[in-house]
């Protein structure tokens, strides 16, 4: 598909998903919030794809918000009746948010990377990420608070399951930038690398690695990793009890057993494509 924010590509059951509005620091517009969430489903659904690399062009990773979504005539009307404005205010937002749950609620991982600046929104996106990998020169900010208005798209809710919570909260009280560094220290961030160069190359490795997996056992880590962050431990483990009740099959067991006998690398049967009766409408 042709998109106006974005460039989608398929190596070695890799999607590789790029923010490509560099002029505008890959700021965030009305095409963007659209276009995400469309590419994001389309690439589960059709299950070519084991992993999915999101990373960017130009200096910055993305300045979040564009400010065009707040300001364009009849995009989020901001008078009237005041209950009205408000309960259209929160559709609004659901809608907005929806466009990063779509990262968390595919079946397949996807890994972040990142150079220069990842401001705002964007650091909601990160946060709906399996993975974060980042340049040298990369910092983040939850920017919001230092413009008045409290981030509302995930980070509050899904980065203190990434970092010390203490120190959310600095990060979300002040608004101050923490830089590469910090973020590897945090655990933010998995890895540092010196240019985009490297960091592409790298995370692209992971990549593979992940893809050489059976994608049946990959999308049950993240079906209970993401279940066991949002449940107690004792809910945690029944579900995975009846997930391996109902998922668990000894083919891809076998195929990895006679793979590593014959010292081989196993080739597994995909994902099968989502089919729904509204497929077609939502492609």
């Amino acid at each position: 598909m042709n998109y106006k924010t974005l460039t989608v590509s398929l190596e070695e059951h890799i999607a590789h998903v790029v923010l490509n509005r560099p002029q505008q620091l890959n700021a965030m517009n009305t095409d963007f919030w659209l276009e995400l969430p469309k590419a994001i489903k389309a690439i589960d659904r059709s299950a070519e794809a084991r992993v999915i690399v999101i990373s960017s062009t130009g200096k910055h990773f993305s300045a979040g918000m564009d400010l065009a979504v707040f300001t364009t005539p009849g995009t989020i009307p901001m008078d009237g009746d005041p209950s009205r404005m408000a309960e259209n205010l929160r559709r609004a937002v659901l809608e907005l948010q929806d466009a990063f749950n779509a990262l968390e609620s595919v079946r397949i991982p996807v890994l972040t990377a990142i150079q220069g600046g990842c401001i705002g929104g964007a650091v909601d996106m990160l946060c709906a990420s399996d993975s974060r990998y980042c340049t040298e020169d990369a910092f983040f900010t939850i920017k919001e608070t230092q413009l008045g208005m409290t981030a509302d798209l995930g980070t509050m809710q899904r980065l203190p399951h990434l970092i010390p919570q203490g120190v959310m909260r600095e990060l979300a009280y002040t608004g101050r930038k923490f830089f590469a560094k910090e973020a590897k220290e945090l655990g933010f961030v998995n890895q540092v690398f010196a240019n985009q160069d490297e960091m592409l190359e790298g995370v692209m490795t992971i990549a593979k690695t992940i893809a050489q997996q059976s994608p049946l056992a990959v999308a049950g880590c993240k079906e209970m990793i993401n279940y066991a962050r949002d449940h107690s431990v004792a809910d945690s483990l029944k579900y995975m009890a009846t997930w391996q009740a109902g998922m668990f099959r000894p083919q891809d067991m076998m195929l990895s057993f006679m793979a590593k006998a014959q010292q081989e690398a196993p080739e597994f049967e995909p994902l099968w494509p989502i089919k729904t009766l509204f497929s077609k409408d939502e492609d």
